[in-house]
């Protein structure tokens, strides 16, 4: 614990002084030269059904109005506990899911007017990691027949010995030999089969990279090593993530950006560094200190209801919470140079 939070630090230093570069996300008009992506009032709401016959209808949001920008290169780190929406946000940029409003911007464009050739163009420009590779991996397919899946259904597949090549370059390029290229997944430990779903993620040259707790379920000592490959490979290809964690110093170690999710509500969003130094959301603090109260119970609700809106999403939880918390929502106020809280306590 001691290692990783002096590890957490020095890098916290790194990325301030690599955090200089200025931008702006109050306007949905970006230059799209700045952005790779922006987000704009994103919601999800799913209708749950229960009861007799289903008679009974009760409307979820399970992400609200979130908004944020992702410029080119950058890092975008979104943390929360299981079921804050992090996830459901990701997928609704891959579209995955519909949303139910808002707007997300790829390059300028409007993702959700995407159809035909256009749509499959993002979606290889676009690629998505799952947390677990040995669900998200075939089985009964070589690692060569798992890479190159993608290119064989893309104007990109130019022939077997083409894609053997490219295959052979890009496992090579996550720590793997040519050799492993015959060899199923089941072969591989579990660092080894996340280090394949990175390559397969690369096999398309995409320029956003969604990274869904890649290391969650990895040993500490794989997780740095799958960190640093990350970092490695943004940098040699000038990539683009949204890395979605619910461990808040791993995030600072790696991401330029943190935005902190609870219950489908963007609370806090600041610059790594800036986030480590001077967190101002109970819950970001919470998260920083490992507390119980912030692991899921059996009792409480992650997901926020329509009735929910009304006030601060996080007001039953927070120790600090009064009554202005329980019937009032905050909202997203910018408290420093690229520092914006959802709390009435930072007034």
């Amino acid at each position: 614990m001691v290692t990783a939070v002096l590890i957490c630090r020095a890098f916290c230093v790194y990325t301030q002084k690599n955090n200089e570069r200025r931008f702006s996300t109050d306007s949905m008009e970006q230059n799209s030269n700045d952005n790779i992506l922006s987000v704009r009032n994103l919601s999800k709401q799913f209708n749950m059904e229960a009861g007799f016959f289903a008679r009974n209808k009760k409307t979820v949001f399970a992400v609200n109005d979130v908004s944020f920008d992702i410029p080119r290169g950058t890092t975008y780190g979104i943390v929360g506990e299981s079921g804050c929406g992090k996830t459901t946000t990701a997928r609704l940029v891959i579209r995955m899911y519909k949303q139910t409003g808002g707007t997300i911007l790829f390059k300028g464009q409007n993702v959700s007017l995407l159809t035909g050739k256009q749509l499959k163009n993002y979606r290889e420009k676009v690629k998505y990691i799952f947390q677990d590779p040995a669900r998200s991996l075939n089985p009964r397919m070589t690692i060569f027949e798992v890479l190159t899946a993608p290119l064989r259904y893309s104007s990109e597949w130019h022939g077997k010995k083409d894609a053997r090549e490219r295959a052979e370059k890009i496992i090579q390029e996550v720590g793997l030999s040519a050799e492993d290229l015959d060899r199923r997944p089941a072969e591989f430990s579990g660092g080894q089969r996340q280090r394949i779903s990175i390559a397969r993620g690369l096999i398309m040259n995409p320029e956003l990279l969604i990274c869904d707790e890649v290391v969650s379920a990895l040993d500490v000592s794989i997780q740095g090593q799958i960190i640093n490959l990350l970092h490695d490979i943004k940098k040699s290809r000038g990539l683009s993530y949204i890395f979605i964690t619910h461990d808040l110093k791993v995030a600072c170690y790696f991401c330029d950006t943190i935005g902190v999710m609870y219950r489908g509500v963007l609370v806090e969003e600041a610059p790594a560094a800036d986030l480590y130094k001077k967190a101002g959301h109970p819950y970001t603090k919470l998260l920083f200190e490992g507390a119980k109260c912030v692991q899921t119970s059996a009792g409480t609700e992650v997901k926020t209801t329509l009735e929910a809106e009304t006030c601060c999403p996080f007001a039953h939880r927070c120790p600090k919470a009064t009554e202005r918390c329980r019937n009032e929502l905050p909202g997203f106020r910018q408290t420093g140079e690229r520092h914006k809280i959802r709390c009435f306590l930072e007034e």
